[in-house]
């Protein structure tokens, strides 16, 4: 038992020793009276020392202070005029049972009184969660670990309504973290990492509200695989990478014959433009030259109707009638193996004057033949002279 040194030299005269000094003295011997009040004071002396150690060790002494991180401090010396420091919430017994939570600043407190039982620290923690097993929906076996991130925000229940905090934050998130694992497969738990994450904080938050804990967040840190599920998700991302491959170079090819039959449809679309601009470049061509033709035969015929009208006119397109009807006989024979040979091929003047026929009854018939439009315009001149003989 360890007392200030003060209170040693105080009471110094009252000792053990001192007692036996007193004892050895022959006077003390002789006199029982004196004897007696020695052993009374010594047995007051030694009552007054374990009731002051006892009220030193209750209000005054340090008990077991845990780690630092977990943010919980059991006791603290009750200096009666306390300062809290920020962040930090004191918690104060009063004979044994809660009385009051000292915010950050100046406080006072009764000395034997009032005790600290706990010092609770408000600043976000951080606990690393140890690594275990988890066995996903698809049976694949994970080692897990991760991070929590928690704080305080109820001094009184994190006091009293558990023992242990970490201790405690620490398993529910591991048994939250292998029944959230347990829902999902392999493949989404390497995708929806964030989501998890998110499951696992709001389970957490559920059970931890009556402990006085708040989770921030969590953060899985490692995810160990077994050897083989490595090996099969290498070989699957493998599989995977040529599967894309191959996709790519059956999309390149595709595009390369969609091009090329693009390419040989506008060629042949331009091909089929340019024939039928061809076509129709010659068709007018060819009407542009049926109608100069017609204008030049239109021309011709009304020389030769010219012609006629005068003297001779008639002779000379008998003449000609003949001509062509020669040259026409002469032709057939160069062109065709077909020989028409009239019966009086020998003699040239009766030839010459069946050519000479024929014009004369072409010409008889087209001095009969009167054209619609000149009888419309002759009839109208007769009635209108018709009408005049009538009015006169």
């Amino acid at each position: 038992m360890t007392f200030a040194p003060s209170l040693k030299r105080s009471l110094m005269p009252l000792t053990f020793g001192r007692f036996i000094t007193c004892l050895s003295s022959s006077d003390l011997l002789m006199q029982s009276a004196q004897f007696e009040y020695c052993l009374v004071r010594f047995n007051a002396t030694i009552f007054t020392h374990i009731t002051f150690a006892l009220f030193w060790k209750d209000c005054f002494g340090h008990t077991t202070i845990l780690t630092q991180r977990r943010g919980v401090v059991r006791g603290r010396a009750n200096l009666v005029v306390n300062f809290v420091p920020q962040q930090e919430a004191w918690v104060v017994e009063r004979m044994g049972k809660f009385h009051s939570i000292l915010d950050p600043g100046f406080n006072i407190l009764l000395p034997f009184l009032d005790r600290i039982k706990y010092v609770q620290v408000l600043k976000e923690l951080a606990i690393e969660v140890p690594q275990q097993g988890a066995v996903t929906s698809d049976n694949v076996q994970l080692q897990i670990d991760g991070v929590l991130y928690l704080r305080v925000v109820d001094p009184y229940k994190a006091s009293y309504g558990v023992e242990d905090p970490e201790y405690a934050i620490t398993q529910l998130a591991q048994t939250t973290m292998r029944s959230e694992v347990g829902k999902i497969n392999l493949d989404t738990v390497f995708k929806e990492r964030e989501q998890l994450n998110i499951n696992i904080v709001e389970s957490i938050n559920k059970a931890a509200e009556p402990w006085g804990l708040q989770c921030m967040r969590y953060e899985i840190r490692d995810m160990t695989m077994p050897i083989k599920i490595q090996e099969a998700m290498q070989m699957q991302v493998e599989a995977e990478r040529r599967k894309r491959a191959a996709i790519l170079e059956s999309e390149g090819k595709r595009e390369a014959a969609i091009n090329i039959a693009e390419g040989e449809k506008r060629a042949r679309i331009l091909a089929s433009e340019a024939s039928m601009q061809e076509k129709i470049n010659e068709a007018k061509g060819k009407a542009e030259a049926i109608q100069i033709n017609a204008q030049a035969q239109a021309a011709g015929i009304k020389l030769v109707s010219e012609s006629l009208n005068k003297a001779g006119g008639h002779d000379a397109a008998a003449l000609s009638v003949a001509e062509k009807y020669i040259t026409a006989f002469g032709q057939i024979a160069k062109d065709t193996n077909t020989i028409i040979v009239p019966s009086n091929l020998a003699n040239a003047s009766s030839m010459i004057a069946q050519a000479f026929a024929v014009y004369n009854e072409l010409a008889r018939k087209s001095e009969s033949f009167v054209f619609p439009s000149k009888q419309k315009a002759t009839e109208t001149k007769d009635d209108g002279e018709d009408s005049l003989k009538h009015k006169q």
